[in-house]
């Protein structure tokens, strides 16, 4: 039997979570002079990041380094996923004048690579495809140089706004998954399984030279075999980059965390991963979508 078969027999871990985080999920907190004067300039600037609204573990590493994943159409998502730590409600109305801010900042900081996400925004016509696309105008005029990865939505399944950002040529395109399809309705009540294996099916479609890229979100509940259909499912689907990273509980209002994931079964995830023919495989208790993003894009570009 070859390694994927003999893991696949794995007994999943008992559904009562530990009392404690494990060490390896300890971060420094944030701080530092980048990080203060990354905040003020977001602040100055009417933005926000997915790194703070989304209480990202690795916030203070990537801000000490002057990277950020900006979070576009406000901070208020239509939808409630329960493990979502993103506020839930009515947004505000659509700012046009967004994607220009977000681009200066971008020109500021001088970056290599940007990566830009949002809030679900069912009440706008196309989801706020035309937001994604005007980021990625307004930055390549000002930093032509800079890669541009884009994490979007599954706009309800519409092919006109998914035409509209794919149109805007970034150089990744990413939607996560997030978890096994048993889950969905539980942990992504707004959301479907099939709805997001064919978001990434048709962006390939649309543009075959595109790197697309999908995460999943592990310890809310799937058993080893089920992480395993859903890597191979979004393989299906000619995904190029994935990541893999441990679920952490915001607040006693979210989903417990049914496991911890250990360092070695991140790793052999990762060799799992790259034997399914993925590009690069991200992996690791702390890993995020966003997380060392630039050398994931420069990994799957060489692997081509």
């Amino acid at each position: 039997m070859d390694l994927i078969q003999l893991t696949s027999y794995r007994s999943p871990a008992t559904s009562a979570a530990p009392v404690r985080k494990p060490p390896w999920l300890k971060v420094k907190a944030p701080g530092g002079a980048n990080f203060v004067d990354l905040k003020r300039m977001m602040r100055e600037l009417k933005l926000h990041t997915v790194c703070e609204e989304a209480h990202c573990p690795n916030m203070g590493e990537c801000w000490e380094h002057r990277t950020a994943s900006f979070m576009i159409l406000g901070d208020v998502c239509t939808r409630n996923c329960a493990y979502c730590a993103v506020a839930h409600g009515t947004p505000a109305p659509y700012d046009p004048e967004e994607p220009a801010r977000l681009a200066e900042a971008v020109a500021t900081m001088g970056l290599a690579h940007v990566v830009i996400t949002s809030v679900d925004r069912d009440d706008l016509p196309n989801g706020g495809a035309e937001a994604f696309a005007g980021c990625v105008h307004e930055i390549r005029a000002r930093l032509p140089e800079a890669s541009v990865e884009l994490l979007i939505p599954d706009f309800k399944g519409s092919d006109a706004a998914l035409r509209i950002v794919v149109d805007a040529r970034p150089d990744i395109l990413n939607h996560n998954l997030e978890t096994v399809e048993r889950l969905y309705r539980i942990c992504r009540p707004g959301g479907r399984y099939p709805r997001a294996l064919r978001l990434l099916r048709r962006a390939k479609e649309m543009a075959p030279d595109l790197l697309t890229k999908s995460g999943i979100i592990c310890g809310m509940g799937e058993e080893w075999d089920e992480l395993l259909v859903a890597m191979r499912d979004l393989r299906e689907q000619a995904v190029d980059i994935l990541t893999l990273g441990q679920y952490l509980r915001p607040s006693g209002n979210h989903l417990p965390v049914v496991r911890y994931y250990t360092p070695d079964e991140f790793a052999e995830l990762r060799v799992l991963g790259l034997s399914m023919g993925y590009k690069h495989v991200e992996s690791g208790p702390l890993v995020r979508s966003s997380y060392h993003a630039w050398d994931q894009a420069k990994q799957a570009r060489a692997a081509r």
